[in-house]
C-alpha cells in the first residue's frame, strides 16, 4: 500500500498480511488515534480499494457493523503489541477476533478470463470474518515470530517480516530505514569531527 505521513512524505508500505493492513485505519491509544478514519462507513470502502483484497470489491457498511470492525481492529492492535513484546495475548481480543471470523468470509470467484473477481452482496461482516480469519492464520501460523514494529523510535507500524533472512528492521526503507542511516552517519561525522 501507499501510504502518506501527515508530513506529506509517500511510501510504499507492505504489512505482510490482510490483518496487519486494517491497523492502518487508525487505534486505540493518541498515536493509532491520529491517523483514524472509520469514522464513516466511506473510510472503510476507502481502506477496502486500497488494500490487498483489491479495488473491484464492493462491500456494504451499515453503522454497527462499523463499529464492530474498529472494536476487533483495536483487538488486533492489542494481539500484535502482545505478540511483539512478548506479552500474553488478552482474552477478551482473543474472544473479538474469534467471533469475528465465525461468519461465512468473502466469497472469491474466477471470472471467464481467469481473473480474480468477489461475489456480489459482499457485506462488512464478510469482509471482517476475512481480516480475523487472516489474523487467526498469522497468529497461529510459521510467521507468528515475525511480527514486528518498525524499528524506528517514533513509528508504530507493525507488520510481518517475509522477507528470507527474516531480518525487516523498518516499515519502509524508504521512509524510517533511510531517516536511520542519516541519523546514524551524521552522528558518525559529528563523532570523527570531535575527534579530529
Amino acid at each position: 500500500m501507499t501510504l502518506i505521513h501527515p508530513d506529506g512524505q509517500r511510501f510504499r508500505f507492505d504489512a505482510g498480511a490482510l490483518c496487519l493492513e486494517l491497523l492502518l485505519t487508525g487505534g486505540p491509544g493518541p498515536v493509532a488515534a491520529r491517523f483514524e478514519v472509520l469514522h464513516e462507513p466511506d473510510g472503510l470502502l476507502d481502506w477496502v480499494r486500497r488494500c490487498r483484497l483489491g479495488p473491484d470489491l464492493d462491500v456494504t457498511v451499515t453503522a454497527g457493523e462499523l463499529a464492530r470492525v474498529r472494536e476487533v481492529r483495536d483487538a488486533l492492535w492489542g494481539l500484535a503489541h502482545a505478540r511483539t513484546h512478548g506479552r500474553a495475548y488478552a482474552p477478551e481480543e482473543l474472544a473479538l477476533v474469534n467471533e469475528a471470523a465465525a461468519p461465512p468470509p468473502l466469497v472469491p470467484l474466477m471470472t471467464a478470463d481467469g481473473a480474480h473477481a468477489w461475489a456480489p452482496g459482499a457485506t462488512a461482516t464478510a469482509l471482517l470474518s476475512t481480516v480475523a480469519r487472516d489474523a487467526v492464520e498469522l497468529f497461529t501460523g510459521p510467521h507468528v515470530d515475525r511480527i514486528r514494529e518498525c524499528g524506528s523510535d517514533n513509528c508504530a507500524l507493525l507488520f510481518v517480516d517475509t522477507s528470507r533472512p527474516g531480518r525487516r528492521r523498518w516499515c519502509a526503507m524508504e521512509r524510517c530505514g533511510n531517516r536511520h542511516k542519516v541519523r546514524a552517519h551524521r552522528a558518525r561525522t559529528h563523532a570523527e569531527g570531535e575527534t579530529a
